[in-house]
């Protein structure tokens, strides 16, 4: 079993930036990590991920604004993120794959204020 923990969620300005960090607990080749944001009362949607090669995919609402990272030998994938705005407003969730099985951590709020 695999254990997904995202940190760095909190409450920032408009305009503000902030980071978010995911670690896994065991060391798997995870053929793609990635982050997904839920916010209230809407579905789960794909923020941005990338392959174990490196390639990234990103959401065009975020494309410019938000860069993901991984590091294969420490199983971390982060989440740089600039000029938030209200509508980034969000729990934030780490998903990684391993062939077909997605994992998920529990979730960190992003709260972006006006």
């Amino acid at each position: 079993q695999v254990q997904l923990v995202e940190s760095g969620g909190g409450l920032v300005q408009a305009g503000g930036s902030l980071r978010l960090s995911c670690a896994a607990s065991r060391s798997f080749s995870f053929s793609v990590m990635a982050w997904y944001r839920q916010a209230p009362g809407k579905q789960r949607e794909l923020v941005a991920d990338i392959t174990s090669g490196g390639s990234t995919n990103y959401a065009d609402s975020v494309k410019g604004r938000f860069t993901i990272s991984r590091d294969n030998a420490k199983n971390t994938v982060d989440l740089q993120m600039i000029t938030l705005r209200p509508e980034d407003t969000a729990v934030y969730y780490c998903n990684a794959k391993i062939k077909v099985i997605d994992y998920w951590g529990k979730g960190t709020l992003v709260t972006v204020s006006s």
